[in-house]
């Protein structure tokens, strides 16, 4: 008689067929039909490696700005590949917060500043913000846009702001690190990089800058 108890979990079986096939439509399909995205939440802290990998990318895919702080915390969990899958599931997080149209806006917002237009990046954010001040990603955005221009302060100012707005931002942590690095101050930059590597220990490049900060600082 066939053991069932060796059986992996659903959303294991479904995750290694992504791995194979690379379908997310089928992925998602597949999970949707068995898991809501609470159950996911607590998949994503309570399964074993596989099981959370496969519920972090499943919230990616499914979720919202709801799962954020989940997702966020995933960023830090003890297994590389969840940490990886987390870094790339909480920015499309990051994008669906508010309504349609907002979503929309925000995602029009991403795509002024990828084309260097932030001028009109910067308007259409501040649009945004004064409707939905509680949208971290538009405060980021524009914040983005003001330190491609060299306004250093007005760019800090906005990091912050997402920062108080989603304590997880470590795009955010790391923007404000870079903006006090091109003012020298070398502290608070050095301060930043640190509170973004907190949140998210995998960004390889901000943790070259804090070793480059500390030897620099060291040698004066």
């Amino acid at each position: 008689m066939e053991d069932r108890t060796l059986r992996p979990p659903l959303i294991v079986s479904a995750y290694e067929r992504y791995l194979n096939e690379q379908d997310s439509a089928s992925f998602i399909r597949d999970v949707s039909r068995h898991y809501t995205c609470a159950t996911l939440e607590r998949l994503a802290q309570m399964a074993d490696r596989a099981g959370r990998r496969a519920a972090v990318l499943a919230l990616g895919f499914m979720s919202d700005y709801g799962s954020n702080a989940i997702v966020g915390r995933a960023l830090t969990d003890r297994d590389r590949g969840v940490r990886t899958i987390a870094e790339n599931a909480i920015r499309e997080l990051w994008l669906r917060v508010g309504s349609r149209e907002q979503r929309m806006t925000l995602k029009s917002i991403e795509r002024l500043n990828q084309s260097k237009r932030y001028d009109e990046a910067i308007r259409l954010a501040t649009e945004l913000i004064h409707e939905s001040p509680w949208i971290a990603e538009a405060w980021r955005q524009r914040g983005a846009a003001h330190y491609h221009l060299s306004q250093y302060e007005a760019a800090i100012r906005n990091c912050h702001q997402a920062l108080e707005i989603n304590p997880y931002h470590f795009t955010a942590a790391a923007g404000m690190g870079q903006c006090y690095l091109m003012q020298e101050n070398l502290v608070a930059a050095l301060e930043s990089f640190r509170r973004a590597l907190r949140l998210n220990p995998g960004l390889e490049e901000v943790r070259a800058q804090v070793v480059r900060l500390q030897r620099s600082m060291r040698d004066q």
